[in-house]
């Protein structure tokens, strides 16, 4: 079943469970066996489809429109969480969140690309891409974390960094160059979750962490596979094979040890339920951060470079 009937699929059998819940609330129990059927059918069916997706098909469903983003998390996971803008240089960039809140009753930094959720905010947002000012603002924040001892957790999704020619004219590779040389010695506990498109440099200025995870369904890659395509291929009917060539998947990039783990999508996919996949998240955030903070800091940092240092092999080939 391709993607979208199979999308369309679930947004009937959802509805369906929605007026059987009225219904049942209302006082109708004689419902309630119809309803716990068609919620194990959905389960079901969603888990079946989404456990065999092919690694173009998971980038489709890495930039769902539904799926949720950077503030969907921020409400369902983090209380009390107080945005704060500008970078002190040139402005602010809304294609990045950041601020303060409060997790499980302690304070901490959280910054993430944000897509936005309909036509309006997207372009507000200009579809997830950051400015230099977003990247700017970003460190500023984590700088403010690191002076006062807070972990810094961040949320990974973006197509890639804006690459228009304000962008360059305001720096726009110092600020992602920036970003993440701070990270890397960043003396508090750090967490990065792709949660759908990790792209390029503008996605690693916000995942050189202590641990990097990816939701299920998320991909994380030096170049798109549109992109790739047109520079190997010169074929945008190549989109399939350069995704299966590029490793994007979170199963492959576990595999290569540039990830620390997967994190499970509830159902199969993050927006078939997004409450239940913040409490994945919300889980995976609580047990790393008590496992980080009780390292000191000098061998967080140790372990953080010598994890990043240790990526990739090369083959020295000595010619006559």
């Amino acid at each position: 079943m391709e993607l979208k009937k199979f999308d369309k699929f679930l947004e009937e059998i959802k509805a369906k469970i929605e007026k059987l819940k009225e219904q049942y609330y209302a006082g109708k129990r004689e419902v309630e066996a119809e309803l716990r059927k068609l919620q194990k059918e959905l389960r079901n069916k969603a888990k079946e489809f989404f456990k065999s997706l092919t690694p173009w098909e998971r980038v489709q469903i890495a930039r769902h429109p539904k799926r949720p983003h950077t503030r969907d998390y921020i409400e369902l996971v983090f209380t009390d969480f107080h945005e704060l803008h500008g970078d002190r240089f040139c402005g602010d960039d809304p294609a990045i969140i950041a601020g303060v809140g409060y997790f499980y009753g302690k304070p901490v930094a959280v910054i993430g690309q944000e897509k936005g959720s309909d036509t309006k905010e997207r372009m507000r947002r200009n579809f997830g891409m950051p400015n230099p000012e977003g990247y700017r603002k970003a460190n500023r924040i984590m700088k403010l974390a690191e002076k006062f001892g807070l972990p810094v957790i961040t949320f990974v999704d973006t197509p890639g960094a804006f690459p228009g020619v304000e962008a360059e004219e305001h720096n726009q590779s110092k600020a992602i160059a920036d970003s993440i040389y701070t990270m890397a010695y960043l003396k508090v506990p750090t967490v990065s979750i792709v949660i759908g498109e990790g792209g390029s440099g503008g996605a690693l200025a916000l995942a050189v962490a202590d641990r990097v995870y990816m939701l299920e369904n998320s991909v994380y890659s030096v170049i798109s596979p549109e992109g790739c395509a047109a520079i190997l291929w010169k074929d945008q009917k190549a989109v399939e094979q350069a995704a299966e060539a590029l490793r994007l998947t979170a199963k492959d990039l576990l595999e290569l040890g540039v990830i620390d783990g997967v994190i499970p999508e509830p159902y199969g996919a993050a927006h078939v339920d997004p409450v239940a996949t913040a409490r994945v998240v919300r889980y995976c955030l609580k047990k790393t951060l008590e496992e980080l903070t009780k390292k000191d800091i000098e061998t967080l940092l140790r372990e953080r470079f010598e994890k990043f240092t240790s990526m990739g092999v090369f083959e020295t080939i000595q010619t006559a």
